[in-house]
């Protein structure tokens, strides 16, 4: 018989593991579309101007204003779970490398640590 206890465990696990994994991809897909539509300028000679780089920035920060609120509370979720780890990738300044080391280690953590416990749970009771 399962423990009560252990069930959670892992169905925490697993839940966890999933926003985490859900939300890098949405990342993901956001980045590559971005990357796309930059080389799309770029081969079209449309690309702007060094100056214009403020203009970007507003036009980034509306896509974001975009965001559904289903992904912007996956985000968020996701934020919250891996903001024990942000202290490691403080200093770093690439937002693949902090997401991807935020993704293994919430794996890690929260993956196999919690399963790993739901197992002991399990065993002992």
């Amino acid at each position: 018989m399962l423990s009560p206890l252990a069930s959670a465990l892992r169905l925490a696990s697993v839940v966890v593991c999933l926003i985490v994994i859900v939300s890098f991809a949405l990342f993901v897909v956001n980045q590559t579309g971005s990357a796309s539509a930059h080389q799309q300028q770029e081969l079209n000679g449309t690309t702007t101007a060094p100056g214009t780089q403020a203009a970007q920035g507003g036009a980034t920060s509306a896509k974001h204003a975009k965001k559904s609120s289903l992904r912007t509370s996956i985000d968020d979720a996701s934020e919250a779970i891996t903001s024990p780890f942000d202290g490691l990738s403080s200093g770093w300044s690439s937002q693949w490398l902090i997401r991807g080391v935020n993704l293994l280690l919430a794996l890690v953590v929260y993956g196999f640590g919690l399963g790993f416990l739901a197992r002991v749970i399990r065993v002992r009771a």
